[in-house]
């Protein structure tokens, strides 16, 4: 007998990623790698004046066969939406199994952070010159998935242990984060079995750990001052609201006020997906933080 769950699950991810790409209005690089890119995005409808910059980072469990072709959807919808748009890409876990089987290796440490290190840090500069109107005093950083988790890391560099060489000595210039379905809290995802224990994959592997999530996890890190938004799907299997849940309540326990809105009859893809009414509300919340 066929799961319901599984089954509205394999709708939601067949609707998202029916659309086709869309080609961005101009591309910038970051560093030397092929991944190491800006694919921009210009408000649509004709607007001269500066408006907020929307910091896309995709997810896909940190592994290499899904890049960022499969948020272009969103990038546009949020262009549509207004804003400026930057969907960044960055290098991810192999592509071949990992020894002994399975599915591909979950990212690349340290190279995945350094990734998005850079491009943030190249930000600024690149919108300057790529994107004109965007306004990097109004930037607002989202991401789905492992790409919520690293938009909640990119938000708390200033909060990373000392030594840490992703670490910034002041508060990001952000006006917030909204993060969806993020894999937020590292523990909570592994206890969950979450994307086939990508967490630690990401790390390294289980030996690294205790020693890598202090500088990984953002449960860890906290509070970091920016303003937060989870939006979470209710029916979410492939990322349950327990991880999210976990993270708010990591946030509260260190003082800091996390907003979360849990959306029922949604899983985890419609968060991405311009055609579902799930997408509205991810870019009012952006709204929200970045007006």
């Amino acid at each position: 007998m066929t799961d319901p769950a599984v089954e509205r699950d394999a709708a939601e991810s067949a609707s998202a990623f029916s659309h086709p790409p869309v080609e961005p209005d101009a591309s910038a690089a970051y560093g030397e790698h092929p991944d190491q890119v800006v694919d921009f995005y210009a408000p649509r409808g004709g607007a001269t004046g500066p408006v907020p910059l929307v910091v896309v980072l995709h997810g896909g469990a940190w592994r290499a066969p899904y890049d960022r072709g499969h948020v272009t959807p969103l990038a546009d919808f949020l262009a549509r939406r207004g804003f400026a748009v930057a969907n960044v890409e960055y290098r991810r876990g192999s592509s071949l199994p990992h020894q002994g089987g399975g599915a591909p290796v979950a990212g690349r440490w340290p190279e995945t952070f350094d990734d998005v290190a850079a491009a943030m840090d190249a930000l600024p500069r690149l919108a300057a010159g790529a994107l004109p109107q965007a306004d990097v005093r109004r930037m607002v950083v989202t991401g789905h998935s492992a790409g919520g988790h690293l938009a909640l890391w990119a938000a708390a560099r200033h909060v990373l242990p000392e030594g840490s060489p992703w670490r910034l000595p002041a508060p990001p210039l952000l006006r917030g984060v909204v993060a969806l379905a993020p894999i937020a809290d590292f523990a909570v995802a592994e206890e969950l079995g979450v994307c086939g224990g990508a967490s630690a994959q990401l790390l390294g592997g289980e030996r690294y750990w205790d020693e890598r999530l202090p500088c990984a996890d953002p449960a860890a890190l906290l509070p970091t001052g920016i303003a937060t938004a989870v939006v979470q799907g209710r029916e979410d299997i492939v990322v349950p609201e327990q991880v999210a849940e976990a993270y708010v309540a990591a946030a509260a326990k260190a003082g800091e006020l996390v907003g979360l809105t849990l959306l029922d009859g949604v899983g985890h893809f419609p968060l991405i997906d311009p055609a579902a009414d799930a997408c509205a509300v991810v870019a009012e919340e952006i709204s929200q933080l970045a007006w």
